[in-house]
């Protein structure tokens, strides 16, 4: 694994893996994780124009992209990419990160591994679900969450004129909030706001609930805080950045 000791100036190497034209990573991330660690970043790219196919590429060529990381003292790696693991199904999903992870000598962390790892450490048995995807592949989602043993409340979705994956990253958190606002949290454990193209760090920040409010783009920055953490438990890295007053908050401002 790697040397946890080993740095750059401004702390441990995070590197995350982006889909090509997705806008929101890595400002979600400079948010929730600039604080003490450096954030490195490379981009997946594939010439298929066919959504599904694209985002199969992406895994399929992840080591690919994790290249170009080269000598990095690279301490964790995210894959941010829910939609490619949604569509290999959870047990895939699981042996192709493992396999990653052994030949890499460092963690890499799926987003969708996060969130149930995430959900996993909060007790969260019954989830509500706002989803930006098109039909199929919101369904392959919501049959990942169930592989993981979650059962679904609610389940939003925003409007179906999203036939290719790439145009939620036009999406504005108002838009977000409209839909987030119908949800029921009494009938659930958690919300669970998926995708991590989808603008969603303003919407946890502006909104009361009852139960916790977690994204795609949050958890894996949590997994990977946790991935080089000392001597603080998991659970207490989730809570904190929870935290109505964590500093990522007061970082990204109002909605626009």
């Amino acid at each position: 694994m790697a040397d946890l000791s080993c740095s750059l100036e401004y702390g441990p190497v995070l590197a995350v893996a982006v889909p090509q034209a997705n806008p929101t990573v890595e400002p979600e991330m400079q948010a929730l994780l600039s604080q003490g660690n450096s954030l490195l970043t490379a981009r997946m790219t594939s010439l298929l124009q066919d959504s599904r196919a694209r985002l199969i590429d992406y895994f399929d060529k992840l080591s690919q992209t994790l290249d170009q990381f080269d000598v990095a003292p690279v301490q964790v790696a995210g894959f941010a990419c829910t939609g490619s693991s949604y569509l290999v199904g959870l047990e895939e999903d699981q042996l192709r990160l493992g396999n990653l992870t052994s030949a890499r000598g460092y963690p890499v962390i799926g987003a969708a591994q996060a969130i149930k790892l995430a959900l996993q450490t909060l007790g969260a048995r019954r989830i509500a679900l706002l989803s930006p995807y098109p039909d199929w592949l919101s369904a392959a989602g919501q049959a990942y969450w169930r592989a993981c043993g979650f059962d679904l409340g609610p389940i939003l979705t925003l409007p179906q004129e999203l036939l290719d994956t790439r145009n939620i990253y036009g999406l504005r958190s108002r838009s977000v909030l409209e839909i987030f606002d119908q949800i029921d949290t009494s009938l659930c454990d958690a919300v669970l706001l998926s995708g991590t193209g989808m603008p969603t760090l303003r919407v946890i920040a502006q909104r009361y609930s009852s139960v916790p409010i977690l994204s795609s783009n949050l958890c894996l920055a949590w997994a990977m805080r946790c991935a080089t953490a000392v001597q603080t438990s998991h659970h207490h890295i989730l809570k904190a950045m929870l935290d109505p007053k964590a500093q990522w908050r007061s970082e990204i401002g109002s909605c626009r």
